[in-house]
């Protein structure tokens, strides 16, 4: 499950239900409106390319104590069941975009800590850091371990309702048809590395959720 910074916290209720209910849950949190405050505050540039954080030194330090300061939250919010683990410090591979900075895309991967986490009836919280450090999309980085953890299932649970299309929210959208919209424009801003994540993830065989969207391979 990945949670958006803006519903960080109060993602911990869906995450619980479904441990209660005996599903090994894996949360990827972001911490986006955290990370971009703290830059203002700092004065340090905030700049997007594609949905990727453009990430200088000064920026990765910032991004970096957020991420963590997050992470700390929702593992307190969830309880003592939860562990939270910063992705560079585990093993989170990413291949590196030099011309955003300090910036990766993901790889699949299977780190340990989170195996022996769920193998420990534990809820791991992972923090979208790769070993660099490099700052990756936490969308990207959700995608990557639901392929690399073999994952039956991701969802992505952020401040909006799902994925919209026309106007209206669409309860499903296939993979083929997300990839013209992206291409022609269609959306801007944080919907387009969710969107890209969810296809990559679903024809890669995870069943994807982006709120009430279903995104079929």
């Amino acid at each position: 499950m990945k949670l958006g910074g803006a519903v960080a916290r109060t993602g911990a209720a869906r995450v619980l239900e479904l441990a209660s209910a005996g599903v090994e849950v894996v949360v990827v949190h972001g911490a986006g409106p955290q990370i971009s405050a703290e830059l203002r505050r700092r004065g340090i540039p905030v700049e997007f390319v594609g949905g990727r954080r453009v990430t200088s030194e000064a920026a990765l330090l910032v991004v970096r104590e957020s991420l963590r300061a997050v992470g700390e939250e929702i593992a307190a919010e969830l309880g003592p069941a939860a562990v939270s683990l910063l992705g560079d410090e585990i093993g989170l591979e990413a291949e590196r975009f030099p011309k955003l900075g300090f910036v990766g895309e993901p790889l699949p991967s299977r780190p340990p800590a989170i195996e022996a986490a769920l193998a420990a009836g534990r809820i791991p919280v992972v923090a979208p850091i790769a070993v660099g450090p490099l700052n990756v999309n936490a969308d990207e980085a959700a995608a990557a371990l639901a392929v690399g953890l073999c994952a039956d299932r991701i969802v992505f649970v952020s401040d909006v309702p799902g994925v919209f299309v026309g106007g209206a929210l669409a309860e499903r959208i296939e993979a083929v048809h997300a990839d013209r919209l992206l291409a022609s424009g269609a959306f801007e801003g944080g919907i387009v590395p969710k969107l890209l994540a969810a296809v990559r993830a679903a024809r890669l065989g995870v069943q994807a959720e982006i709120g009430a969207t279903e995104v079929l391979a």
